[in-house]
Parts: structure tokens; sequence; C-alpha cells
């Protein structure tokens, strides 16, 4: 008869599993400014210094994470399901749930109209701003929707206190940081761009020459550059990541499209899209035909640029604010 075998396991000596140990961190700092930005700052997490009235944000917060997306799909009369064919990020919806109390019935009206103007969306947006023990600001910039109408219920007013659900509404979805990346590009010299060669371009007079540069955007969503040049430049060409490009050809007769001295700021940004010098002439009617003024994605990628300079040095500056999907 068959002899049953069992296979042989082998002997593994038990060890003790590593236990993370807990940083210990401090409570988010949380403030809010009116007057787009430059009005006074309200921290909104506890009493600050003894200070009376004061704010207290409560349980309760939402809309401070990833920003609602909108898909667009396209359905087909004989496929199940649909085709995805892009997403954006719709505009970002906060409660904030707030109990304001005073010292006395009179500091607390103080308080209150000093929040209401604060918030009052005929001033200007309110700038929400979030900071963890790092040190790292993000703010995010809203516009009062509703919420302080005021109730005077038993359990959501008092004669020294009242709570608070704020509604805002940010219309670009995105935080952003104090940070701005910034590369100023001499032709002849290099510098650095976060840490990473924004490459050099050699050139003499009237000579054309090409390179690429590894361009690094710290944020978590695309960013939109910057670019200003300084003349003289006769022509020249940036290709994006994406395969996309603007610039300004040759001119007729071999004129200086820039000349000597004279700066030209491309601006990228949704909203902006110009294309102007110092004296702020429109040069767009100059760039090639289709220009595409792209962005650059999170992290590293690569620019193509072909310029061809004058008689003179040119330099090319580029800065960039990174864009962030949470706080």
């Amino acid at each position: 008869m068959p002899i049953p075998v069992r296979p042989k396991v082998p002997v593994v000596a038990y060890q003790k599993p590593t236990v993370p140990v807990p940083e210990d961190w401090q409570r988010t700092y949380v403030s809010i400014r009116g007057a787009n930005g430059q009005g006074e700052e309200i921290p909104l997490t506890g009493i600050e210094n003894g200070a009376w009235p004061t704010i207290v944000l409560q349980p309760g917060v939402s809309g401070l994470d990833l920003p609602p997306f909108e898909l667009h799909t396209d359905d087909s009369p004989n496929l199940d399901g649909s085709m995805y064919r892009g997403t954006r990020a719709s505009a970002r919806q906060i409660l904030l749930p707030v109990f304001v109390y005073g010292i006395d019935r009179k500091t607390l009206r103080q308080f209150k109209r000093k929040l209401a103007n604060a918030l009052n969306p005929k001033g200007g947006y309110c700038v929400l701003t979030f900071m963890e023990q790092d040190g790292v600001p993000r703010r995010l910039q809203c516009y009062y929707a509703g919420g302080m109408e005021g109730n005077e219920s038993p359990d959501a007013a008092g004669f020294k206190w009242i709570t608070y659900g704020i509604q805002l509404v940010a219309a670009d979805p995105w935080f952003y940081g104090d940070l701005e990346v910034a590369a100023n590009w001499s032709f002849g010299s290099s510098q650095q761009f976060l840490k990473n060669p924004f490459f050099p371009v050699k050139l003499g007079a009237g000579t054309a020459a090409s390179d690429t540069l590894r361009i690094t955007n710290p944020g978590d969503i695309e960013a939109w550059p910057v670019w200003t040049f300084t003349g003289p430049l006769k022509s020249f060409e940036l290709t994006g990541p994406d395969g996309t490009k603007f610039g300004i050809p040759a001119q007729a007769g071999g004129a200086d499209a820039l000349q000597t001295g004279r700066t030209l700021t491309i601006d990228t940004r949704p909203g902006y899209k110009t294309v102007l010098d110092d004296r702020g002439v429109n040069y767009f009617p100059l760039m090639n035909p289709g220009p595409s003024l792209w962005s650059l994605p999170a992290g590293t990628s690569t620019v193509n640029t072909t310029l061809v300079a004058g008689s003179g040095t040119p330099t090319v500056n580029m800065k960039l604010i990174p864009r962030y999907a949470t706080y």
C-alpha cells in the first residue's frame, strides 16, 4: 500500500512585527481673511492668547479634500455603457460649522459685525488658510454663499453666543501655497529649477539653437507658467509636454521680433492668456497660427525650445504657482 508523505514545511523563526510609533502632531490651524485676502485674519481654531470674543470651528466641516468632478461621456445606441471623453473639476462647496462666543453681549455683537463684513462677497473673496505642524500653509479663495442669516432658537443661539453653518464656494477648487517656483535662463549660463538643471542654450548672434528643458512642477495637478522674454530675439518656439507649441516666427526682412531691452510676457494662466510687452503692446497677432498656451503637469516633464537670438544676449524667466488637491 502507498505510504502517505507530507511535504516538509520549513521552520521559520518568529519575527515580532514592527509597530510604528505615532508622531505627535498638533491640531490644524485654520483662519479666514476677507477683502480679497487683505482684511484682518480671523482664527477659527480656538481661543488665541485668551482673546475675546472667539470663534471655534466645530466638527462637521466638509468640502476640504478632493473637489467634485464632472465626467463627460458619450452614449452609443449599439453598445452597452458609455465612452469616457473627459473630466473637469467643479466649484468646491465648503461647510464650516462655527461657534461664536463673546464675554458679554456687546463683544458678541461687535464680533458678528466684523465676521459678516469679512465674509460679505460684495467686498471680494475671502481666503481660507490651513496650516499643519510642518508650517506649510495652503490657501483657498472662497465666496460666501450663506449660513450666517442667524437663528435665535434656544439650541442655536444665546445671549452671549451663537452658532453658524457658514457655506462657502471656491470657484477655483484648488489649494495654493506661498511658494512661487521660478527660473532665470540666460543664454550661455546655467540656472537651477528645483534642483533640476534649467539647461542653458548657447547662442551666437543670429544663430539658431534648440534644447530640452526638464522642469519640475511640485504640485498635485497641472500648473500654468508665466514666461518673460527679454530681447533681442529674432524668433522662438516652445513645445510643451503634450506636443503643442507656441512662439513667434522670424519676421519679414530679418528684423528682431523682440528688440534689445524690450520685455515680452506670455501669461498662460486661464483667465489671462495674454502676450504683452513692457509697454502694453499686444504681440498675439505675431504668434504662430493656432498657438496653444500649454500647462505643465505635476511632476517632472520636458519642454523643447528653439530660439534665434539677435545681436545680444537675450534672457528668459519662467514662474509658476503650484496647485494642490487638498490642504
